[in-house]
């Protein structure tokens, strides 16, 4: 029954515990369009940006800035804001050939002296022995505390080369260039950094906050339909726990962001990075409303764990996770029935996956039990109030996953 769990409520405009809600004001206007014509030919790097997102956070704000075919411009503010005589541009191989020469054409442009890194693509190179090799590579490039750190990719990148940027000599400055779905709208913003261990994703990491976010919408093109459909659930997460308004901008222009329909894709990130920054700013550290944005990720960490990291894209995960979690807060009585339904009716014809994979639920409960949310034998768990609202719930792993339950 519900008055048998401890649970923090929050919904999108405050935060409350033990069921005391602060309300605050927070804008949920749904995403304006604007005139976004751009040529579908050859990538020119001279755009400029289009849309500014601030991340308020005191003498440590910074802006997400959206623009459209404007990486060489990209690179030269990144040099401003960076000062740094020395940079690491951090990448992975299908990125580094078709954008870092625009980014280092304009990051050179300033004088400043760039040492392209590539590693590894996917969540599985995000790991203690890769950060270990590029710490070396930033030695050999003689970084030091006058230095900094560029980003370009996806969230693994990100994170990796985050994580690398807070903890190298201490701490340098970096910048994120997020060149996917799922990276820009949010893996980018907030500073959250790290790597996984065998025993479990992101549990070695730092808040280290980038200079500056740098999206550029061009980058979308060379992804596979599955990898935006990955994105995606990212952005419906965003909308399913935070603006029901936005929620409802997007179901019918769901096929349309995947087309990657310029008059969409553009305002739906503006809209989605607001909704982070807003979250972000009034919880850095993820003490109570930055929970929210782990909607999903419980089982999503799991099921990742369990494939080793490889086969399945994070906002795949994400989405099963979501669809799972979805049900449990209607079986709770947290949200009205249906709220799975619409929800699920969303992911999917994004063309994600909503059940998860056919293992044991001793499985599952193994890999629960280590997650990153967890404090006293129980973890925050995201459940929904309805579309648009969301809250936590202090729950043991088996009441997360009851007896009986199957994949």
């Amino acid at each position: 029954m519900r008055s048998s769990l401890p649970s923090t409520r929050i919904d999108r405009y405050g935060r409350g515990e033990e069921g005391k809600s602060k309300r605050m004001k927070m804008k949920k206007s749904a995403p304006r369009s604007r005139d976004t014509k751009t040529s579908k030919g050859r990538l020119t790097g001279a755009g400029r940006a289009r849309a500014k997102v601030p991340v308020e956070l005191g003498d440590r704000s910074y802006c997400v800035e959206l623009g459209i075919d404007w990486l060489t411009t990209i690179g030269r503010r990144v040099a401003d804001g960076l000062d740094a005589e020395r940079i690491a541009l951090v990448t992975v191989p299908t990125v580094a050939r078709r954008y870092a020469p625009m980014l280092t054409r304009g990051l050179e442009a300033k004088g400043t002296r760039v040492k392209r890194i590539v590693v590894p693509d996917g969540d599985a190179s995000k790991n203690l022995r890769q950060l270990a090799k590029l710490y070396d590579q930033f030695l050999d490039h003689g970084l030091d505390r006058g230095s900094a750190v560029v980003t370009l990719g996806g969230g693994v990148v990100g994170d990796l080369g985050g994580f690398a940027a807070a903890s190298f000599l201490r701490g340098i400055p970096f910048a994120q260039v997020p060149t996917t779905v799922l990276a820009m709208v949010d893996a980018s913003i907030g500073g959250k950094t790290g790597v996984n261990l065998a025993q479990g994703k992101n549990l070695v990491g730092a808040f280290h906050q980038p200079r500056g976010v740098y999206i550029d919408i061009a980058t979308l093109r060379s992804l596979p339909r599955r990898e935006r459909a990955a994105g995606a659930a990212e952005l419906i997460k965003a909308a399913v726990i935070c603006d029901a308004d936005f929620f409802d901008w997007l179901e019918p222009r769901i096929e349309a962001l995947l087309d990657l329909d310029p008059k969409v894709v553009l305002p739906a990130l503006e809209r989605a990075c607001a909704i982070k920054a807003d979250v972000v700013a009034r919880d850095e550290r993820e003490r109570g409303l930055r929970r929210l944005l782990n909607f999903g990720h419980t089982l999503a960490h799991a099921i990742e764990k369990h494939a080793g990291y490889r086969g399945i894209l994070h906002g795949e995960a994400v989405s099963i996770g979501m669809a799972f979690a979805a049900k449990r807060s209607e079986a709770m009585g947290f949200a009205p029935a249906g709220t799975s339904d619409r929800l699920i009716g969303l992911l999917e014809r994004a063309g994600l996956p909503t059940h998860p994979p056919d293992r044991p639920r001793s499985a599952y409960l193994s890999a629960i039990a280590v997650d990153k949310k967890k404090q006293g034998g129980k973890i925050h768990f995201v459940v929904l109030d309805g579309i648009g609202s969301a809250g936590t719930a202090a729950l043991r792993p088996q009441d997360i996953l009851p007896a009986g339950w199957k994949a």
